[in-house]
């Protein structure tokens, strides 16, 4: 398996517990009953913290959006590299980093892995184009 594919496999493995904390603070607020029914115009509302977890979880996955073709093409072209695996891996760590300042509240944090993430895309779009 290659590195980029690893990464990507992780990547959305990770994405896609995202939910978790966000959920527990809505059975802990809510309740487990009105935690299983539709939303409600009256549920309480959720902690601070798991409202930015719900939005870190959605800019996530719209971020995965993008990464996932580009670390499929690099493994399909069959251009990976050491530069492409590390970059792959620097994807995942500002992922994870974003996801966790996010949901703790820390603003400039959050926007730094954000941009470490493009970056990252833009090295993997770049190397597809034969540019880098």
């Amino acid at each position: 398996m290659s590195q980029e594919i690893f990464w990507l496999a992780a990547t959305s493995l990770m994405t896609s517990v995202f939910w978790v904390p966000y959920v527990l603070n809505r059975m802990a607020v809510r309740g487990l009953t009105r935690t299983l029914a539709n939303p409600q115009p009256d549920d309480a509302p959720l902690a601070d913290w798991a409202e930015r977890n719900i939005r870190a979880h959605r800019n996530a996955i719209e971020n995965l959006v993008i990464f996932a073709p580009l670390a499929l093409s690099v493994h399909v072209l069959g251009i990976g590299d050491a530069l492409t695996a590390t970059a792959c891996l620097v994807y995942f760590l500002a992922r994870l980093a974003h996801f966790l300042v996010y949901t703790a509240g820390i603003p400039v944090l959050r926007t730094l892995s954000f941009a470490v993430g493009m970056a990252v895309q833009v090295v993997l779009a770049l190397r597809i184009l034969e540019i880098l």
